[in-house]
């Protein structure tokens, strides 16, 4: 059946079908053609991939998402992030960055944070004389800390998918590695800005504005705080989190900031669940294709494939992480941690890696596929909000790329990044 599996996979790619129907349709070819199976079996597997308890938490957190992303919330966080950081050199590309890591503490996505106050942001450098499509590629690099950030879509999936960890532990462990994208993303903004004369925004204001700013900010940020800490100190499962991060977005939402109505309630419901059901589709695929990736004993040969070479961890991450990049070209993180996951996580248990150290490393590593050619899902996004072709922004995406390049670095050789704060936290 792989024969006919990975071919028709990369065609219907190539082509430009959506990665869920590509992989569907993939897995009804390979039983067709290749197999005695009846075709009821991807009926069959899809329905297993989403009946699970814990996945409750996705179409929650993509909720809570967008109900926070109204316009007062969004405005806050960017006030907040230029009060900070936009009277640097680059001051605009500066609150760009760091506006975007304070999104994902609520969005847990990168499409979102591109979408939602990327987009904004993007029209404001273009005003403040940056060229648009330099705009549009930092925003995709600074969209990557989306899922790194915890609460994280992703790593909810990845958990599903490896029980050495759990959603809190993964949490825990992207906070520093989300901390070093987002610096090294500013560093990136900065060496540009000097070379092309990019000035500062506004002056500095007082501290007494700043701390006006950050206060009316500060019910925005909380969230992120109300669900790793009450995941931490057991108040809540990940999946109860994410139904109280919705009636808190409803609290913040209503009697905070008033910027949310009931009449709004419907759409914002309407655009959450046209979300879930993608993400949820994508699932339901992805665990018929690696249900048939089992039946042919793939998983297995090449886990003592590798575990024949006799590789030292470091060789082992060096490899996934070319792996995992060359991967992330051609699918979207989801079904690249479901499918993956499985075969390389026992694997590095094995070789004596972290976990929590291996799973950020995937992650991370997935996510940075987003923002790279020909499938980048950033990339089309974002040239959708700034009518621009892609190639000119992938064009302005080289410095972006060794920043990243450089954190996905110290992220596979430091690996305290990752586990010291899970160990630190009691994880």
């Amino acid at each position: 059946m792989a024969e006919i599996l990975f071919p028709t996979l990369f065609v219907l790619l190539a082509l430009g079908l959506p990665v869920a129907f590509a992989m569907a349709i993939s897995v009804f070819a390979a039983l067709s053609f290749g197999s005695s199976y009846p075709n009821l079996v991807v009926v069959k597997e899809m329905f297993s991939g989403l009946d699970s308890f814990p996945l409750l938490a996705v179409p929650f957190f993509i909720l809570a998402a967008e109900i926070m992303t109204g316009g007062a919330v969004t405005l806050a966080m960017l006030r907040l992030a230029q009060s900070l950081v936009g009277h640097l050199k680059g001051g605009l590309g500066h609150a760009n960055v760091v506006s975007s890591a304070m999104f994902a503490g609520i969005s847990g996505s990168a499409l979102a944070d591109a979408a939602g106050p990327g987009t904004m942001m993007i029209r404001m450098m273009e005003k403040g004389g940056y060229d648009r499509a330099y705009a549009g590629a930092l925003t995709i690099a600074s969209s990557i800390v989306g899922p790194i950030i915890p609460p994280s879509i992703t790593m909810i999936i990845y958990a599903m998918q490896d029980q050495e960890v759990s959603v809190g532990s993964l949490f825990m462990a992207g906070v520093l590695p989300g901390v070093l994208i987002t610096v090294v993303v500013l560093l990136a903004n900065a060496r540009v800005s000097r070379k092309r004369g990019y000035a500062s925004g506004d002056p500095m204001p007082p501290l007494a504005a700043i701390g006006r700013i950050a206060i009316h900010a500060f019910p925005a940020l909380l969230l992120i705080v109300l669900i790793v800490g009450g995941i931490r100190f057991g108040v809540f499962t990940p999946t109860e989190a994410s139904v109280i991060a919705v009636f808190y977005a409803l609290f913040v939402g209503m009697f905070i900031y008033r910027s949310l109505r009931i009449k709004d309630l419907p759409v914002i419901i309407l655009r959450a669940a046209l979300t879930s059901s993608a993400v949820l589709l994508i699932l339901g695929a992805a665990r018929a294709f690696a249900w048939i990736l089992i039946i042919e004993n793939i998983p297995q040969s090449l886990a003592q494939a590798i575990i024949s070479l006799d590789l030292s961890p470091i060789v082992f991450l060096l490899a996934v992480n070319v792996l995992l990049l060359i991967f992330g070209l051609f699918m979207d993180p989801l079904p690249g941690v479901m499918i993956l996951v499985p075969i390389l996580a026992p694997i590095s248990l094995a070789l004596g890696i972290d976990p929590n150290h291996f799973a950020i490393v995937v992650i991370v590593n997935l996510t940075i596929g987003l923002a790279t050619p020909p499938v980048g899902s950033l990339i089309f996004v974002v040239s959708s909000t700034t009518n621009l072709k892609p190639s000119a922004i992938i064009k302005e995406m080289p410095p972006f790329f060794l920043a990243l390049a450089t954190a996905l670095l110290l992220i596979t050789f430091v690996p305290a990044l990752s586990t010291w704060l899970p160990k630190a936290s009691g994880f």
